[in-house]
């Protein structure tokens, strides 16, 4: 079962390195892996997406907390917001080039790029409709096809709570609690 955990961490270099190094050492697969500054430019997140049970998950987490440089670790839960990003060049002659319009349109995408012999498309959603997408436009010619990592948070008012290893306020997401 695929889990995506937040990770919330010391922006500095190497952390990601160490994180990612602690899955590799212990042999699991990331399957998905986003890094990003957060409102507050000292602390960045990374959202991993890890294929495994509920032990491995917390075997994780356990050691994901020991890790200098980690603030707090949450399993981001299935009640949640999940996108991802896909940038596709499609091959595109006069002739299909309103086809492929329509059918990104469907997918509620944008083309981004158009010149004579392709388009390039960008989609967001989750893995589904980027798969999706995929493969409606495989039979125009897929030249080039990137996608980021899933990027989660959880629905409603729950936030990530936690101790700031600074100057050990409570904070939210480098939000001060009044």
């Amino acid at each position: 079962m695929k889990h995506v955990l937040g990770v919330l961490v010391d922006n500095h270099p190497g952390v990601l390195s160490r994180v990612s190094g602690l899955f590799s050492r212990r042999g699991f697969n990331i399957d998905s892996l986003a890094v990003g500054e957060t409102e507050n430019p000292r602390i960045s997140r990374i959202t991993i997406v890890v294929d495994g049970d509920e032990y491995i998950v917390d075997q994780l987490v356990k050691q994901l907390n020991k890790l200098i440089n980690v603030i707090k670790v949450s399993v981001i839960s299935e009640d949640s917001i999940s996108r991802e990003l896909a940038l596709i060049k499609v091959r595109a002659t006069p002739a299909t080039r309103n086809q492929i319009v329509d059918i990104v349109n469907i997918f509620r995408g944008k083309v981004v790029d158009v010149n004579r012999d392709s388009v390039i498309v960008e989609i967001t959603g989750d893995s589904k409709k980027i798969a999706a997408l995929e493969e409606m436009l495989e039979d125009f010619g897929i030249l080039e096809l990137v996608r980021t990592g899933t990027i989660a948070m959880d629905r409603g008012m729950k936030m990530v709570k936690y101790i700031h290893p600074e100057n050990e306020e409570e904070v939210y997401y480098g939000k001060n609690v009044l």
